[in-house]
């Protein structure tokens, strides 16, 4: 597990030594309609599961990874392509893949390092602070809304 000295002293060097940066995300939405977000030690506001795609790993290993790790959701099926995304607007050569799961079981999970808070939240009444990104491919997928370019 990752300590916050090296989540904020490591990203930044990453961001900058790569070309391209490639991380998914995770619309997680549970039998009652709920959104699952994520609020980070590192970053603010409340966002999708998610990471980096690591050296050697596919999308759907690094999805299953990150929301486990993340909230502790196992993902039963494969999950659902909602779309590729440039995020150059906040790290130049970033791209984002972005998920939807419908099917999973929880395990027990508890906050890190990394993850301060996690919950489900019904997407009418989503927290203060909820990211534009995160906002924005939310309702794209309960609205059914072409996907924009941009996270």
């Amino acid at each position: 597990m990752a300590s916050r000295f090296h989540l904020l002293l490591m990203q930044p060097w990453f961001r900058l030594r790569r070309g391209m940066t490639l991380g998914v995300r995770a619309a997680v939405f549970d039998e009652e309609g709920r959104i699952f977000l994520v609020r980070h030690s590192y970053a603010p506001g409340w966002l999708l599961p998610g990471g980096g795609v690591e050296r050697g790993e596919t999308i759907y290993d690094a999805v299953s990874r990150e929301v486990k790790e993340e909230g502790g959701i196992v993902i039963e099926g494969t999950p659902v392509f909602h779309g590729l995304f440039s995020n150059d607007a906040k790290f130049r050569g970033d791209h984002v893949v972005c998920f939807v799961i419908r099917k999973f079981s929880r395990q027990a999970w508890k906050p890190t390092v990394e993850i301060k808070e996690a919950g489900f939240f019904p997407v009418t009444g989503l927290p203060d602070g909820t990211t534009g990104g995160t906002r924005r491919r939310i309702a794209e997928i309960t609205t059914g809304t072409r996907p924009s370019a941009h996270w």
